[in-house]
C-alpha cells in the first residue's frame, strides 16, 4: 500500500471512529448485520484455502484487500442469494469469495482483458461461474432479459458503474441487495455515491469506505449507516 493510501485510510479511521461496532444503531436487523456479519472475526473454512490461493494473484490489479473480500464472502453466506451477478470481475479473486461461500449461478461480466485466459483458469472450479467479457452494457442487458434476477448484485471493477445501476433500478426487489465497489475510487465516482445514498429509488444504505451496501426494502424506514470498517 502506498504510503499516501495508508495515510488517507488512516484519516478516514478517525473520521470514522464513532460509527463502530454498531454504536447508535437502533434497527435490530442493522445491528445484526454491522456486529454480527460485518465485524465477524470467524475463521470460516474456506478461508485458509482462498489466502493460499490469492497469494497466486496477489500481484494482479482489480481485486479487493484479503479483510473485504473476506466481507464479500460473509455476506454471502448471511444473504443466501438465489442466485448472483456481478459487473466488472477484475482479476476473479473478489469472485472467487463470492462463488466459495454459496453455490448459485454466479454471472460475471467484464471488458475484454489479455489476462482473459488466466482469469478463466482461476474461476474453472466453480462449475456455476458464468465469465464472459466484452461489451459490458450489452452483456448486462442479455443477462437482465435472460435470465433470473440476481438477489445479490456487485458493481465491482468497471468504469459502468453508473449505467448498470440505472439498468437494474427497474428490476430491484425487496430481497436485493447490490454492494457497490470502491465508492470512493474517485471524485465523480464519490459524487455519484453521495447522489445514490439520497436517491428516493433506494431504501436503508451502508458505507463501509471499501464498499457500499444498498437495499430496497420500502417497508423499511430510509437510513444511511457510516461503519468504521478500515
Amino acid at each position: 500500500m502506498k504510503m499516501s493510501d495508508l495515510c488517507l485510510r488512516i484519516w478516514n479511521w478517525c473520521c470514522r471512529f464513532r460509527h463502530r461496532c454498531g454504536y447508535g444503531v437502533h434497527s435490530p436487523s442493522d445491528f445484526f448485520l454491522i456486529t454480527s456479519v460485518i465485524y465477524e472475526k470467524m475463521p470460516y473454512y474456506a478461508f485458509q484455502l482462498l489466502h493460499y490461493s490469492r497469494e497466486d494473484e496477489k500481484d494482479q490489479l482489480f481485486h479487493y484487500r484479503e479483510k473485504t473480500d473476506r466481507l464479500l464472502f460473509r455476506l454471502v453466506n448471511y444473504l443466501q442469494p438465489a442466485s448472483m451477478l456481478e459487473i466488472g470481475t477484475g482479476c476473479g479473486l473478489d469472485t472467487r469469495y463470492m462463488a466459495e461461500a454459496k453455490h448459485v449461478p454466479l454471472f460475471t461480466i467484464d471488458e475484454e482483458r489479455q489476462d482473459k485466459a488466466r482469469i478463466k483458469h482461476v474461476l474453472s472450479a466453480y462449475p456455476l461461474v458464468d465469465y464472459r467479457t466484452g461489451n459490458v452494457l450489452r452483456l448486462l442487458d442479455e443477462a437482465l432479459t435472460g435470465r433470473p434476477f440476481a438477489d445479490l448484485i456487485h458493481i465491482g471493477h468497471t468504469p459502468y458503474y453508473k449505467e448498470a445501476f440505472e439498468r437494474l433500478l427497474p428490476m430491484v426487489t425487496d430481497r436485493t441487495c447490490i454492494i457497490v465497489g470502491a465508492p470512493y475510487a474517485t471524485r465523480e465516482k464519490k459524487r455519484w455515491w453521495k447522489q445514490t445514498i439520497a436517491d428516493t429509488r433506494t431504501g436503508v444504505t451502508f458505507d463501509l469506505y471499501d464498499i457500499g451496501l444498498v437495499f430496497f426494502d420500502k417497508k423499511r424506514v430510509k437510513e444511511h449507516r457510516i461503519v468504521n470498517f478500515l
